[in-house]
C-alpha cells in the first residue's frame, strides 16, 4: 500500500484489562484507507479485545480510536462509522434476505426504489443474485455469511471489521469466501480489520499482518516480510512451519554442530536458530564422501549435521522429508518431489542451511 495515502483508522495506546489478566496494554495502530489489516494471533493474545473496541462493543480502560481524524470513543456502535460481520451470521430467520438487508437502509430513512437498488447491488457482489425472496433456512453457511458481509457492506462504513467470518465454514468455502473478500475490497475500496487465528488466512488476503501475543504486538509488515523476516521468536514460530535449534556464540559466530553462521544482530550466549524446511538443503553422506574424494577438502565432506531420515511424504509437487539428528531432534526439509527420489528412510544424511533467523534463547509461549 502507498504510504500517502491518508490514515482511516488510528488505534492510540490502546489499554483494556480483564479480571483475569487477560487484555491488551498500549496498543497503537494506524490503518490506511483500502486497506485490508489481519490481526492475527493465538487465543487469547487480544486481537478480538482490539476488534471490538473499534467497533465500541468494548469500552477501553485508556487509549483512543479515531476514525478518519474523528475521535469514535465516546459514541455507541450504532453511531459509529463502522460495520461488524461476526463468525455467527446473525441473520433474522422470519425475515426474507431482502427484509434482512434492506432493515438497516430503511432506518436510515432512504427511499423505496433505493433500497431495491442498493439490495440488487450487493447481491450481486457477493454473487448471490436473485436470493432476495429466500428465508436464511434455505441457503447454506457459506450463502448465510456472504449475506451478513452484504448487510455490513450496504451501510458503506468507513471500516468494515471482521471477526474470525469464516471459522464455521469448511476448508473449501473458507478459500473461496477469502478470495470473495479480496475481489470485494478491490472493487468497493473499502477499509478493512480482519481477526484471525488461521496463519493461513491471514497470509493469503492481507496487505498488512499484525501478530499479536499476550496483549502486546510482537510485528506489523506485509505478509511476506512476515514470513521472510519475523522480528521475534514467537512471530517466527508461529507464523508457518519452523525448525528450531540451540546455538551458541562463540568469537563472533553462532555455532551449531559444526556450521557456524554470521552473528548480524550481536546476540551473545545461547540463541534460537530458526530455519524454515525450505531453506534445509540436504544430501546423502554417501554423496558427500564422494564429493570429498574428487575434491580432496575434508571441511566440505565434514559441513552438515548428520543425521538419519525418519519419513518422506510426497506433497504434491514437493516432498517433506523428516530427519533425526542425534544432537538437534527432528529437522524437517521441503525439497522438490524428484530431489528426493533416491533417499529411503534409513539413509544417513548431511544437513545445510541456506537461511537462518537468529534469536536470542527466551522462553516462547505458544
Amino acid at each position: 500500500m502507498q504510504e500517502h495515502l491518508s490514515i482511516q483508522l488510528s488505534v492510540q495506546q490502546l489499554s483494556k484489562r480483564y479480571r483475569t489478566g487477560e487484555g491488551v496494554a498500549s496498543i497503537s495502530l494506524d490503518v490506511r484507507k483500502g486497506e485490508l489489516v489481519t490481526l492475527l494471533g493465538p487465543s487469547g493474545c487480544g486481537k478480538t479485545t482490539v476488534l471490538r473496541s473499534i467497533g465500541g462493543f468494548l469500552e477501553p480502560d485508556s487509549g483512543d480510536i479515531l476514525i478518519e481524524g474523528t475521535s469514535v470513543l465516546k459514541s455507541p456502535p450504532e453511531k459509529r462509522p463502522t460495520s461488524m460481520v461476526f463468525q455467527s451470521y446473525n441473520l433474522w430467520p422470519h425475515m426474507t434476505v431482502f427484509d434482512n438487508l434492506a432493515f438497516g437502509l430503511k432506518i436510515r430513512k432512504m427511499k423505496n426504489a433505493d433500497i431495491r437498488k442498493a439490495v440488487d447491488d450487493v447481491l450481486r457482489l457477493v454473487r448471490l443474485p436473485g436470493a432476495e425472496r429466500k428465508f436464511p433456512a434455505e441457503l447454506s453457511g457459506g450463502q448465510q455469511q456472504r449475506i451478513a458481509l452484504a448487510r455490513s457492506l450496504l451501510l458503506k462504513p468507513a471500516v468494515l471489521l471482521l471477526d474470525e467470518p469464516f471459522s464455521a465454514l469448511d476448508a473449501k468455502l473458507r478459500h473461496e469466501m477469502r478470495e470473495e473478500l479480496r475481489e470485494i475490497q478491490a472493487e468497493t475500496g473499502l477499509t478493512m480489520v480482519f481477526v484471525t487465528h488461521d496463519q493461513e488466512e491471514a497470509l493469503s488476503i492481507s496487505d498488512r499482518i499484525v501478530v499479536m501475543n499476550h496483549g502486546h504486538i510482537e510485528q506489523v509488515a506485509t505478509p511476506q516480510d512476515i514470513y521472510d523476516r519475523p522480528q521475534t521468536l514467537f512471530v517466527a514460530q508461529f507464523i508457518g512451519k519452523m525448525n528450531l535449534l540451540k546455538g551458541v556464540i562463540s568469537e563472533g559466530e553462532a555455532i551449531v554442530g559444526q556450521l557456524r553462521f554470521p552473528n548480524s544482530k550481536s546476540l551473545a550466549g545461547e540463541v534460537r536458530l530458526a530455519i524454515r524446511p525450505e531453506d534445509v538443503i540436504l544430501s546423502r553422506q554417501a554423496d558427500a564422501a564422494a564429493a570429498q574424494a574428487a575434491t580432496q577438502t575434508a571441511a566440505q565432506a565434514e559441513e552438515g549435521l548428520p543425521g538419519v531420515v525418519k519419513q518422506i511424504m510426497i506433497l504434491g509437487h514437493y516432498a517433506e522429508v523428516t530427519v533425526q539428528s542425534r544432537e538437534h531432534g527432528v529437522i524437517r526439509a521441503f525439497r522438490p518431489r524428484d530431489a528426493v527420489k533416491e533417499l529411503t528412510s534409513g539413509d544417513p544424511v548431511l544437513l545445510r542451511f541456506k537461511n537462518v533467523h537468529m534469536f536470542p534463547e527466551v522462553e516462547v509461549h505458544v
